[in-house]
C-alpha cells in the first residue's frame, strides 16, 4: 500500500527517533534512517532536505507526543493536587529511560543547532506554562496556597530534569523510588502542604 505523504513523514520521523536513541544525535546519518525503513536515502532527502532539519522535526514529533501526554494528564476530571502529582510523577524516568535518552541528547545538540533549540526551548516553555496553568487552578479552588505558579514549575521541572540526568546518565546514582520521594516532598513544600496530603483520600 503506497502511504500518503504525512504518512511518510510520520513513518520516517518515528524511524529517526529510533536512531537517534540508539546512535546519537552526532553518530546518526541519513542513511540510518533510509536502511531502517528499507527505502533510499533520496527519499528521506526529498521530506527533510538536510540531517539537520530531520533532526529538529523528529525532535518536534518527539515533543508533541509529551505534550499531548502532558494534556490528557492534567484535563482529567478530578482535583489540580491530583493532575499535578499524576504529571510529574510520568515526568520522571523509568526503565531503560529511552525518552530521556532523546532529550538529554537533544539539549546537548542544541547548544549547537539553533533550529533544534527551538523546538526544545518551546517544548519546555508549554511544559512549563501547562503545568503553571493547573497549580492557578489549584490555588483559585482553595486546594493550595501557592504565589507564584511559574516559579513553581520552573522548580519543578529543573529538580526533575537533573534526577533524570542523574539516573539516566549514572545507573544506580538514584532510585526511582527515592526520586519519587523527592519530587513529592518538593510538590508538597511548593504548595504549601505536608507530605502526607498528596496521597490524602480527601485529596485524590
Amino acid at each position: 500500500m503506497r502511504l500518503s505523504v504525512a504518512e511518510r513523514r510520520e513513518e520516517l520521523l518515528r524511524a529517526a527517533i529510533e536512531q537517534i536513541e540508539a546512535r546519537g544525535v552526532t553518530s546518526v546519518r541519513i542513511a540510518d534512517v533510509a536502511t531502517a525503513l528499507g527505502v533510499s536515502n533520496a527519499l528521506v532527502l526529498y521530506h527533510f532536505s538536510t540531517k539537520e532539519k530531520l533532526v529538529a522535526a523528529a525532535f518536534g514529533y518527539a515533543a508533541e507526543g509529551d505534550l499531548a501526554h502532558l494534556r490528557k494528564l492534567l484535563g482529567r476530571r478530578t482535583t489540580a493536587l491530583r493532575r499535578l502529582r499524576a504529571a510529574v510523577r510520568w515526568y520522571a524516568p523509568t526503565g531503560q529511560a529511552k525518552g530521556w535518552r532523546l532529550w538529554i541528547e537533544g539539549w546537548a545538540a542544541a547548544l549547537r543547532e539553533p533550529a533544534l533549540r527551538d523546538v526544545t526551548r518551546d517544548l519546555d516553555s508549554q511544559w512549563k506554562a501547562a503545568i503553571a496553568e493547573v497549580i492557578a487552578e489549584g490555588v483559585a479552588a482553595g486546594e493550595f496556597r501557592c504565589p507564584d505558579p511559574m516559579g513553581t514549575a520552573l522548580r519543578l521541572t529543573a529538580l526533575l530534569d537533573g534526577l533524570a540526568v542523574q539516573m539516566t546518565a549514572y545507573q544506580g546514582a538514584v532510585s526511582r523510588t527515592r526520586t519519587q520521594e523527592w519530587v513529592d516532598e518538593a510538590l508538597a513544600r511548593e504548595l504549601g502542604l505536608e507530605r502526607e496530603a498528596l496521597t490524602a483520600p480527601g485529596r485524590r
